[in-house]
């Protein structure tokens, strides 16, 4: 037997044709619900209800619990089940296809990770406006009488100051939900600047550890394409004290270790949601330690 899905409705064929059938309500929202279901690779109700006991080959990854995964078989190729046979239409597909886009396209945008990208990026107008006004202070308290005069930007910088204080807990909040293992290794506030510049905490997941290294450093490393010279060893991870605090002669070691440990937590916050901050830290001081005593 095997188990076909068509987006009208799931299907049990055999090389007859179709023995059974559970067709999906003729709706656009129902339909799309189920498309944006599919899409996430989750297995439908429907298609657990209609395998039952029975053994089945599928022609989907994402089925293969269900049955054995045979995407190759020359049935799934030649079985043909056509859609207004059973009363569905081309502008029903259509509908229900913009639906379940527009649902996609929503639920990436009110994402976490992308509200914690926009913190950063107000945290880092935030710490513009606190330089100007500080620089805007410290040259108008030169002049006598200044005080009273220069209040209205004192205060307004005091307040800055204050709310950058206060976005910076909120985004460590956040990191804690979004990306645990990541806030363990570098801290919340170095994590989310990696996050903010990959783009998401999946596109920082899929980053090889080389990159996620130069992350913030790439002004440095076009230069080096063009001009030549020595090439970054490191982007936004120099922050760490672990970099920053360490002798030249081995700061590139320990941002490739360090880096290497952001990729695999990274994989965990975004796939696997496992809780393995723990061992990575142990292992990522362990190999820091050795190349200290290099």
């Amino acid at each position: 037997m095997y188990l076909v899905t068509k987006w009208f409705g799931t299907f049990l064929c055999d090389e007859q044709g179709i023995k059974k059938k559970t067709l999906f309500p003729n709706d656009a929202t129902e339909i799309a619900h189920r498309l944006q279901q599919i899409n996430n690779n989750k297995i439908l109700p429907e298609e657990k209800k209609i395998v039952s006991k029975n053994q089945v080959m599928v022609q989907e990854k994402r089925l293969d619990s269900l049955g054995t995964f045979i995407p190759a078989h020359s049935f799934f190729k030649t079985i043909a089940i056509d859609a207004e046979n059973f009363g569905f239409t081309t502008q029903l597909l259509h509908n229900a296809s913009t639906l379940a886009t527009t649902q996609h396209v929503e639920e990436k945008l009110s994402a976490d990770d992308l509200q914690i990208i926009q913190m950063v990026n107000a945290l880092d107008d935030f710490i513009q406006t606190s330089n100007l006004l500080a620089e805007r202070l410290e040259c108008w308290n030169v002049l006598p009488n200044a005080k009273d005069r220069y209040q209205p930007v004192e205060r307004a910088y005091d307040l800055i100051t204050t709310e950058m204080k206060q976005l910076e807990k909120q985004i460590e909040q956040n990191m804690q939900t979004v990306a645990p293992n990541i806030s363990t290794i570098v801290g919340p506030l170095i994590g989310a600047r990696l996050l903010s510049l990959a783009g998401s905490i999946e596109r920082l997941a899929v980053m090889p550890a080389s990159t996620i290294q130069l992350l913030g450093a790439e002004k440095a490393l076009f230069r080096f394409k063009k001009e030549g010279g020595k090439p970054p060893k490191h982007g936004v991870i120099f922050q760490h004290p672990l970099v920053n605090k360490a002798p030249r002669s081995i700061r590139g070691r320990i941002s490739r270790t360090l880096a290497s440990t952001i990729a695999i937590a990274a994989k965990a916050d975004a796939f696997t949601k496992r809780d393995i901050a723990a061992t990575l830290k142990q292992e990522m001081e362990k190999r820091i330690q050795e190349i200290q005593n290099l």
